[in-house]
């Protein structure tokens, strides 16, 4: 791919279409090869000159725009297939959507219905009573140790049994973990094939089942479920998002699931919130109803905004020494794309 800064590779002629996203126009394989118009539409030149000096500094692999379904800026090597880290959960959460849809996942199964447990110190009857709900929001109150966590959060984990389930919200790899597990179990596939068969194949990602890899440490039972995908893969996927789940004539994701799992169920102690395995962007964001985002360790991060029909993805490949990105200032970088977005036409 042929990298080019910011404001060369973008500024594509926004036809703003309806406010409807479902209706947008949809990327495709070939979409960062339209030709190119300078001279934006409606988007705030000078301001999308301020992102790109921000980038000069954070230094992520790839960062992409895009608005109305239209790629709108490109910088780095979107094609670059990175560890998307935390990334993985929030699309493991709309795998969950469509085995509710399918009636084959009911949320309120405990983990001792379903046989969940871990090594010693094993679960108690009590931690057992978390229900795949309480896993998805974070709130399983189970502080079992975990694979591939960060270590500060093995530091600061609650005591074991210090809440009981539904009641305390802890970004908790134990829950995520088992998450996966518990896909696997129900639906009888694994979660990379999942992910290649019913979202990535649908909707022209690369990623294949060949891109995911399990994790297994010595302290758990339940491995992570690593992912490897593009900036453009993501796109995609957050454009999937923005379209309440419908690609072309196809329903890909149940757009009922999209509105409950990307609403905010805790206020966490950054400011933003968290629904199931989704995070929602604070106010001062600017982001305006409904906005959501995925964000994984070092800089990886997928954000749709629809009231600006926005998808804005980062992607950063911490194993080749760059320095991480934070939630922080990927928030700040994302207040500072939507102040230079037009606002979308109103519906004819």
């Amino acid at each position: 791919m042929k990298k080019r800064p910011l404001i060369l590779a973008a500024l594509l002629a926004l036809a703003t279409t309806s406010l409807f996203a479902d209706k947008l126009p949809l990327p495709g394989a070939d979409w960062a090869d339209l030709d190119l118009d300078v001279h934006a539409r409606g988007w705030d030149t000078q301001k999308l000159s301020a992102v790109e000096g921000r980038l000069r500094h954070l230094r992520p692999t790839a960062l992409v725009i895009t608005q109305n379904g239209k790629l709108v800026a490109e910088w780095g090597d979107g094609d670059r297939k990175v560890n998307v880290y935390s990334v993985r959960k929030s699309i493991l959460s709309t795998l969950f959507g469509i085995g509710v849809d399918e009636g084959r996942i009911a949320l309120d199964r405990t983990l001792a219905d379903l046989g969940i447990d871990d090594k010693e110190p094993r679960l108690t009857a009590e931690e057992k009573k978390a229900t795949i709900e309480d896993l998805l929001t974070a709130r399983s109150g189970v502080y079992h140790p975990a694979a591939y966590e960060l270590g500060v959060l093995g530091r600061n984990r609650p005591a074991r049994g210090s809440h009981p389930h539904g009641t305390f919200w802890y970004y908790n790899n134990f829950d995520f973990n088992v998450l996966g597990t518990i896909y696997s179990k129900l639906m009888g596939e694994s979660v990379f094939d999942a992910v290649a068969s019913r979202i990535a194949g649908p909707i022209g990602m690369s990623f294949t089942a060949a891109d995911g890899e399990l994790i297994h440490e010595a302290k758990s039972d339940h491995p992570a479920y690593v992912m490897r995908l593009s900036a453009r893969d993501l796109t995609l996927f957050g454009t999937l998002l923005l379209r309440k789940g419908r690609w072309g004539d196809r329903q890909v994701l149940p757009a009922e699931w999209i509105a409950r799992s990307t609403r905010s169920y805790s206020v966490t102690e950054t400011g933003a919130g968290y629904g199931y395995l989704w995070w929602q962007p604070p106010q001062s964001v600017g982001a305006g109803e409904g906005a959501f985002f995925a964000l994984g360790k070092g800089g990886q991060a997928v954000a749709v905004v629809p009231s600006r029909n926005l998808v804005v993805v980062e992607t950063l490949d911490v194993t080749h020494g760059q320095d991480g990105i934070s939630m922080a200032q990927f928030l700040e970088l994302l207040g500072m794309v939507i102040a230079a977005a037009p606002a979308p036409a109103p519906a004819s």
